[in-house]
């Protein structure tokens, strides 16, 4: 399973971004789908994560800020985000827990991450 993901990049403060990634590989299904982000000196933290069923949840530090959603069938979770601040600079990573695939369940995936850098 691979998680691949894109649209960091450099932004103005205020301004918006769109990180898109897409799983692929021998997946029947996954059960949640979400974004974190690590930035210099920090723990890795939530941003945002959408279950199957369309259910999401939010970091406190982005919440009112950005949106997620999900495309089951195309295995993909969107994350927009607005009014961004140079404090959500960082690296985001995508994830994909509860994944059921060809001889395995429950497993937990992450992308490589994309770097978003807010300019002040």
């Amino acid at each position: 399973v691979q998680l691949q993901a894109s649209g960091g990049g450099l932004v103005q403060a205020g301004g918006s971004l769109r990180l898109s990634c897409t799983a692929s590989g021998s997946i029947f299904s996954i059960n949640r789908m979400g974004w974190y982000r690590q930035a210099p000196g920090k723990q890795r933290e939530l941003v945002a994560g959408v279950a199957s069923g369309g259910s999401t949840n939010y970091g406190i530090s982005v919440k009112g800020r950005v949106a997620i959603s999900r495309d089951n069938a195309k295995k993909t979770v969107s994350l927009l985000m607005n009014s961004l601040k140079p404090e959500d600079t960082a690296v985001y990573y995508c994830n994909a827990d509860g994944v059921a695939g060809l001889g395995y369940y429950g497993k937990n995936f992450w992308g490589n991450g994309t770097l978003v850098t807010v300019s002040s």
